[in-house]
């Protein structure tokens, strides 16, 4: 039995705000739980910049939720003119947005799914 088990469904997001852009680092499990809290948290900060970039280095787990929230953000940056990036993605969620088909949206950032057109 474990003494202290860490929530599976905890996220943490840490904010860093620059004159260029605003990065948000995203810590744990992207899940149904949580999800909402990463859609409202970005969203929030959209209108005060032209650029939002989710560090994903230390997200463990994406769900399906997560993936509509990723993509739910994109859409809410678009139309306000902001731009969305994802980077520092591990194999596991690069493997999982080529198989969803979902890495066409975030293309195009060369330091995201550095992967060639098949």
């Amino acid at each position: 039995m474990v003494a202290n088990p860490i929530p599976l469904s905890e996220l943490s997001l840490e904010t860093v705000k620059a004159p260029e852009e605003i990065l948000v680092r995203c810590i744990g499990r992207i899940t149904s739980t949580n999800s909402g809290t990463l859609q409202a948290t970005v969203r929030a900060l959209i209108p005060e910049t032209n650029r939002v970039v989710l560090d994903l280095t230390d997200v463990s787990y994406l769900d399906s939720s997560g993936l509509g929230a990723l993509v739910g953000l994109y859409v809410s940056a678009k139309r306000q003119h902001c731009e969305l990036r994802l980077i520092n993605l591990n194999q596991r969620l690069k493997q999982l947005l080529r198989l969803t088909k979902l890495a066409t949206v975030f293309e195009g950032h060369e330091d995201f799914l550095g992967m060639t057109p098949d």
